[in-house]
């Protein structure tokens, strides 16, 4: 996600300064006109808009807070601009912790739409922070979504990638189980997708998902059952910390944990089918 929402700002003439944990990964972007920093302090340092895109909340407390870590450069003025899928209460706690040692404010802004829509710069932006931040953004975030919206304070876009995330997870097991009835029923599932277009069962998983169970493609991996499983488990603990129950995906997470354990964890969500079928062809 991170590199096809880079090489946009680069098409788009911004001048980027980039950082990986895996150097390596930086190399693409180096070549179309990127430059490559030794650190993230470095790379703060050097720029007014600080963009993180990473796996999770552990990930981005070491980028901000760790050694050579945006807060050892940060100062007032800047904005930190979190695309990352994160836990909404760490997301407020590191804001304000940022914000106290340093000056830097943070918009948490996730999104949703996968590589094709980052390819594309169609994702939907949901963003958290305060209005005049966003606004501020806003021109940047253009080049990457379809639609920013601003959701209210800071963790405000989490709490909302969480809610996404519960409907994306439980509609992508639904569709494996379906899949998996349509087969054992002798329905042809190669159809299925198409003969659902346009109801009221119909979604973007639904088309991206089916064709893949019904062929039992598993591979090019656009994206991994961990992140739908990490996500599952931000929405029950989000959901407790709220005082209430999430019965439909707390049973979702529970199925996701039985397909990652049997060795799916960084496979792609259509193995998900792998779970229903009574012999996996």
């Amino acid at each position: 996600m991170g590199l096809r929402m880079a090489r946009r700002l680069l098409q788009s003439g911004y001048t980027l300064h980039v950082w990986n944990r895996s150097a390596a990964k930086c190399a693409p972007l180096q070549q179309e006109g990127a430059r490559v920093m030794a650190t993230p302090s470095e790379l703060c340092g050097r720029s007014d808009i600080i963009m993180l895109c990473l796996s999770d909340t552990a990930a981005v407390r070491q980028v901000v807070f760790g050694t050579g870590g945006v807060c050892e450069s940060a100062r007032q003025g800047q904005l930190l601009l979190d695309f990352s899928s994160l836990e909404p209460a760490a997301t407020r706690e590191m804001a304000c912790e940022l914000e106290r040692r340093t000056g830097m404010r943070w918009v948490d802004a996730p999104v949703s739409g996968g590589v094709q829509g980052a390819e594309a710069g169609t994702l939907a932006i949901m963003a958290g922070g305060l209005p005049e931040d966003v606004e501020f953004l806003r021109p940047v975030l253009a080049h990457l979504g379809q639609r920013v919206t601003h959701m209210g304070a800071t963790g405000s876009g989490q709490v909302t990638k969480v809610c996404n995330q519960m409907l994306v997870a439980c509609n992508a097991l639904v569709i494996a189980e379906a899949v998996a009835l349509a087969e054992r029923a002798g329905v042809d599932t190669h159809l299925l997708a198409d003969a659902l277009a346009g109801g009221f069962a119909d979604s973007k998983p639904l088309q991206i998902l089916a064709p893949q169970m019904a062929e039992s493609r598993f591979e090019p991996i656009k994206w991994h059952v961990r992140t739908l499983l990490k996500d599952l488990d931000t929405a029950v603990k989000l959901a407790h910390e709220q005082g209430r129950s999430t019965p439909m995906s707390g049973l979702a997470a529970q199925l996701m944990r039985l397909h990652g354990s049997q060795g799916h964890l960084d496979h792609d969500p259509a193995t998900l089918i792998q779970l229903f079928r009574e012999t996996q062809p």
